[in-house]
Parts: C-alpha cells; sequence; structure tokens
C-alpha cells in the first residue's frame, strides 16, 4: 500500500505491449520480468524513481487489460484498483490497436480525473498510422507518440510529456504543518504508549510530524501524555501541542487555552484527506439516530486489541455521547465499500497508510451521496467538546 507522497504514475496496457520493457527504460534498471510470453506480470510491480522536473515518483507495472480466465479476470480487477491511487496514467498501444479494452479503461481513468497520455510502443515493427492519430486526438484530446523500447528511442520526449501530463499539486513540496508554525518555535508532540502502539518504535504519522517540526526550523519535543503536565510547569511555552486524538480528554484539560492544540490524525486529514468535507460532515454525529449504521474506514489492516482506535475506543465513545442505538462497520485497508448509502455516517482515519488519491476516491463515494463523512481526529474532538479548539490552528 503506498504511504509516501510521491506522486504514483500507473502504466497500463495489453498483454505483451512491452509495459515492463517501458518501466525498465524508464527507471534504467531490470525492475519488471520481460518475456515473450503474454501475461508475466501478475501484480502490479511498484518502484521509486527520480524524474527531472518531477521529482521522486513511483511507477506501478500493471498486469495486461486483456488477461483471460478466471485469474486473469482478477489480474486486471488488480490493475483496475491501482487507478484509484496514482496521479497519473500511460496507456501502452501496439500495432494500432486501440478498441474497446482501452476505451474502457480511459472512460475509468476520466470517472477518477486520472489524467493520461497514451505511447505508442514497438513502432521498429508497426508505425502508429495517422488514422489512429487522428481519432485519439479528436476524441480524447491526448498526444500520443510513437515509440520503441527495442530500438531504445530517447525517453526524453515521454518524460517531457509526463511532465505536462501530471498534476503540479501531485509533486509540489507539501508540509503537515507549514503555514502553521514559525522558525525556532517549540512544538510539542505528545505521544501515548499503550497496546495499540508499536513495539519499539513510533507509528507513521508521529515521525512524520517530528520530520516536518525539524524541516520548519523549529524546536520537536517529545513525550507521552504523563509528562505533559511537567513540561508545561519547567519548560517554555510551546507554540503548538500535537496529540494523539485518543487522549483529547486528558490533554485538553491540561493544555491552557491560549496553546494552539490539534491532533495527528486532523494534521494528515489536512495533507491527504478531503478535509472540507471532514469539516462539515463532522457535526452530523450530534444528529445520529437510533437504528443508524456507522462505517469506521481504516486505511490499514492491523491486530484489534482492547484498546483500538477504530473498533472500540471511537465506538464506545459515539454510543456514550448519542445515547443512540447505533451499529458499526468496519472496512480495512483498500476492501470495497459496495453500499455506501446504507450508512448514516463514515468516519476516515488518518489515512497514513494511503495515498491522497485513494483517501479523495473513498471519500467521494460518501460525498455525492450526500453522506456525511468525518476524519477519526475530528469526530473525537467534536465529542470531547472541542471540535472548534483543535481546528483553530487551521483557520487563520
Amino acid at each position: 500500500m503506498a504511504k509516501d507522497l510521491k506522486p504514483h504514475i500507473g502504466i497500463f496496457g495489453r498483454r505483451n505491449s512491452g509495459k515492463s520493457s517501458l518501466i525498465n527504460l524508464l527507471t534504467g534498471q531490470q525492475i519488471a520480468i520481460v518475456s515473450d510470453t503474454a501475461g508475466t506480470t501478475t501484480d502490479p510491480v511498484k518502484k521509486s524513481i527520480e524524474i527531472f522536473g518531477i521529482g521522486p515518483c513511483v511507477l506501478i507495472d500493471t498486469a495486461g487489460i486483456d488477461d483471460e480466465g478466471e485469474l486473469g479476470r482478477q489480474r486486471v480487477e488488480k490493475s483496475m484498483k491501482v487507478l484509484e491511487e496514482i496521479d497519473c496514467a500511460i496507456l501502452v498501444l501496439t500495432e494500432n490497436c486501440f478498441d474497446d479494452l482501452e476505451k474502457q479503461l480511459i472512460s475509468r481513468m476520466k470517472a477518477l480525473a486520472v489524467p493520461f497520455l497514451i505511447v505508442h510502443n514497438k513502432a521498429d515493427k508497426e508505425p502508429l498510422n495517422d488514422e489512429l492519430k487522428a481519432k485519439i486526438k479528436k476524441e480524447y484530446d491526448s498526444k500520443i507518440l510513437d515509440f520503441s523500447v527495442l530500438r531504445n528511442d530517447d525517453i526524453a520526449p515521454i518524460v517531457e510529456l509526463l511532465k505536462k501530463t501530471i498534476p503540479e499539486s501531485a509533486y509540489q513540496k507539501v508540509s503537515l504543518l507549514g503555514g502553521i508554525i514559525k522558525p525556532n518555535e517549540v512544538v510539542v508532540l505528545v505521544c501515548p504508549v499503550d497496546s495499540e502502539a508499536p513495539e519499539g518504535r513510533l507509528i507513521l504519522p508521529q515521525v512524520m510530524a517530528i520530520r516536518d517540526v525539524l524541516d520548519n526550523a523549529c524546536i520537536c519535543v517529545v513525550l507521552k501524555e504523563t509528562h505533559l503536565q511537567q513540561y508545561l510547569d519547567e519548560m517554555p511555552k510551546p507554540a503548538l501541542i500535537v496529540t494523539d486524538s485518543q487522549v483529547f480528554g486528558f490533554v485538553s484539560k491540561i493544555v491552557p487555552a491560549e496553546i494552539p492544540l490539534t491532533s495527528f490524525s486532523i494534521i494528515m486529514a489536512r495533507l491527504r484527506g478531503d478535509f472540507d468535507h471532514y469539516l462539515q460532515g463532522t457535526p452530523h454525529l450530534s444528529q445520529l439516530k437510533d437504528g443508524d449504521t456507522v462505517l469506521l474506514l481504516e486505511s490499514c489492516t492491523h491486530h484489534s486489541t482492547c484498546e483500538d482506535i477504530g473498533r472500540v475506543k471511537l465506538p464506545r465513545m459515539i454510543l456514550k455521547f448519542t445515547g443512540k442505538d447505533i451499529s458499526f462497520e468496519y472496512v480495512a485497508g483498500l476492501a470495497p465499500i459496495t453500499e455506501p448509502e446504507k450508512y448514516a455516517m463514515a468516519i476516515q482515519c488518518g489515512g497514513c497508510m494511503s495515498t491522497r488519491k485513494q483517501l479523495l476516491n473513498r471519500t467521494n463515494l460518501f460525498v455525492n451521496q450526500g453522506i456525511p463523512i468525518s476524519n477519526y481526529g475530528m469526530a473525537l474532538a467534536y465529542m470531547n467538546g472541542i471540535f472548534d479548539r483543535v481546528l483553530q490552528p487551521f483557520m487563520k
């Protein structure tokens, strides 16, 4: 599962069209297995590379869109799922073949707002004809490049077109706390250690926050909630405190009102999630009724314990807060959501194990049907009566 902030670029096409050869040429390495046997690529293959003018990227090689049989169908489904996480796609054609499969793929790309470019490979065997070139230009307003991996053509035109196709927002440097903190300020990160905390390490949002504080030329202080009062009594006043959402109740009582407070989940929502719709949807917690079903969305798959935030603490708190007979369902990882309309509300985790594209595609399932959606951190803040307070740092 993609969890970094690099732009993701998927390579699609029929079996034996040269997708794997193209990805090897772009990376300058033997990343994907190349064979004349159709269907060699089964599961998506990912590789991080650096593209001049774009920066670090993740290239994803996929199975052929014309794969056959039951296993082939499953491979194609996995390839289609890749569309939900990528920022740009390269469609590889050969022998001037552009039929229903390619049209269906492009239709899906457009539905998910995935920009794409087309490469006509194996031009050494059969060059791109003018009829197909004109058709693609007219129907899809897309450029198509004639190319030959075997001939070792210059990849510069593909890279240049890729730079023009991929959205700038996909590779612009982003910051968790940019615009909120200033150089030389002190930022305190409150990191509880319970059974849900991974042994011997911090969770990804905490690690990302530490690096981001340092990147913003600030002083980073990391402590457990049990040492927060001691720090506030003895040390310089921090410019911001970021805490794990599940100790909001404890931490908010300790931190003076004049010190800005927020959570790791909320700053992750600002970075990757649909922040505005989370903001709008969270107050719906007060409108839940008997018989409603709330869907908890987890971006990672992990073993649940008695201290699990999504499966134990959050549902328990919602029941107490609303006083209603509410049922809960859970979706982990990227498992499909087949009936979003049956839920009264959905609540998404911080999404540290997903790309922004994946989170927005999932959010849109509910937004498009007018179903309120929230975020773990915002939901916990709302039920602790500190919703406005923890969002104040973002409202400047």
